[in-house]
């Protein structure tokens, strides 16, 4: 009971905080200051919430309890491809940043259509919905275990303090509460790291426990491989693309600070990493099983003082609000910027000048979207990776090839985005436990593959057979082009 009360004295007083910190903040006038923070944001506080949005449920907590069977391999499920990820979005930051377009919607509007700019603009919306709610589902786990309160009302408690300070705050809100949340998430994931790594006897520990079970490539690293091999490729093309990244860099002051919150994003990704990594692993020489609440939420509640622990369980929960915030404000932005959610109008301006309302309606409703998803799937790994499947499948190669082939056209990326559509709900249904034939392993590498491959050749054989004008194609292609040099 002490334990509990700690921990709820400690999430109100962070609320208070972040709260306080809102509204002292200088208010947003328009749609540009409420999804961008008017672009006034350095380098190094953007790096900060880069970082923060991608440290989450699954980097927090999923891959510590994978880290445990799977040893040092497990760092292929998250690590890897956010790594691959930031540095590809070290070498494309200055492009994105300089070519003029706020978000992936405007980008395809002046590469091909109208039309294919609202389908990934739609596919987009699916995809911040589906990772917000995959971290509602982390926070409903953590609190439920930690507070020992139901799945449902933990869900609503965490959802509720990061809805509260994004409607008031938006993108700019974003941004500070990810500082202070930066700060707390990495003091927590230090100190959980050093009371697993003491109490498992450190390395020799581990290797000594993973040996008396038989496990010969614990410690090696490239043994999740294999095994990981389908989440490299999904979250890996993902999330290079991943519109609430491509956010910070056009928000970022010049293409520059870009590069410069990209690389060093990078730096800090690697120990993080390998500190959750290795706390997983600890536990293999602490607990017999995987503890039903998993191996951090339990090593906080039993090997921790009721204090530390609460002010570690506050981090923890930091990481998964400070990820949770900024896909529920893209997916806002999306609806508002992209698929004109309010706008009476398609003039840019006027959206930024007269909506800002509607910013707010819109973060609302992604809000409760994401909330009734988390409610009735209870997996983070589940709903993360319906959530990358789209992108993956749909708006992965369109988007990039608009880039360097300019004889792509509208046509073949609508056909390449509805393809994607299409296999994603088809392997939804498969997924909820509908009996349908396929001609891949459900839930494998496999299964990306093909879905890659098809939208790559729809994409170029209906641009190859339809021919288009070229002209609006080579103009954006230049464009990148000059912006690279």
């Amino acid at each position: 009971m002490t334990l509990r009360i700690y921990a709820l004295v400690g999430i109100l007083i962070y609320f208070i905080i972040l709260l306080s910190v809102v509204l002292k903040e200088k208010k947003n006038k328009n749609i540009f200051d409420f999804f961008f923070a008017g672009r006034t944001m350095p380098f190094w506080a953007l790096s900060i919430t880069f970082v923060a949005s991608w440290w989450g449920a699954g980097s927090a907590l999923s891959t510590a309890d994978l880290a445990y069977t799977d040893g040092l391999g497990a760092f292929f499920y998250y690590g890897v491809p956010v790594l691959i990820s930031t540095f590809l979005m070290i070498l494309g930051a200055k492009a994105i940043r300089q070519i003029g377009y706020l978000t992936q919607g405007e980008m395809m509007e002046a590469r091909y259509s109208k039309f294919s700019a609202k389908i990934l603009s739609f596919m987009i919306l699916i995809f911040m919905i589906f990772n917000a709610a995959s971290q509602m589902v982390g926070i409903g786990q953590f609190f439920s275990t930690y507070l020992s309160i139901p799945y449902e009302l933990a869900i609503v408690i965490g959802t509720l303090i990061v809805l509260i300070y994004s409607l008031f705050g938006g993108f700019r809100a974003v941004v500070i509460t990810d500082i202070i949340q930066f700060v707390l998430l990495t003091l927590s994931a230090i100190c959980v790291f050093a009371y697993g790594y003491y109490h498992a006897g450190g390395i020799v520990g581990i290797s000594q426990a993973a040996s008396r079970l038989g496990k010969t490539e614990y410690m090696n690293m490239f043994s999740g491989t294999s095994k990981y091999a389908m989440y490299v490729i999904t979250f890996g093309c993902s999330w290079m693309i991943q519109a609430n990244v491509w956010q910070r860099i056009s928000a970022a002051k010049n293409s520059n600070d870009a590069r410069k919150m990209a690389t060093l994003s990078f730096l800090v990704y690697i120990p993080l990493y390998l500190m959750v990594v290795i706390t997983g692993m600890s536990g293999l020489a602490i607990f017999d099983k995987v503890p039903s609440g998993g191996i951090i939420a339990t090593m906080v509640k039993s090997l921790m003082h009721p204090i530390v622990g609460s002010l570690v369980f506050v981090g923890i929960a930091a990481a998964i609000m400070s990820t949770m915030d900024s896909l529920i404000n893209t997916g806002a932005m999306t609806m508002i910027l992209d698929l004109g959610f309010g706008s009476k109008t398609s003039n840019k301006e006027d959206i930024n000048h007269n909506s800002l309302k509607y910013s707010k309606y819109a973060t609302l409703i992604v809000t409760i979207i994401a909330l009734i998803i988390a409610l009735k799937i209870r997996s983070i790994l589940s709903v993360s990776w319906i959530a990358s499947d789209v992108i993956t499948t749909g708006v992965f190669v369109p988007l990039l090839l608009g880039f360097i082939w300019k004889k792509g056209n509208d046509l073949g990326a609508n056909i390449s985005m509805i393809w994607g559509l299409m296999y994603c709900f088809y392997n939804l249904l498969i997924e909820i436990g509908i009996k349908l034939p396929s001609f891949w392993q459900h839930g494998s590498a496999s299964q990306v593959l093909v879905g890659i491959f098809v939208s790559l050749s729809l994409y170029i054989l209906a641009s190859l057979i339809v021919k288009e004008d070229t002209k609006k194609a080579e103009l954006f292609i230049k464009k990148a082009e000059l912006l690279k040099k």
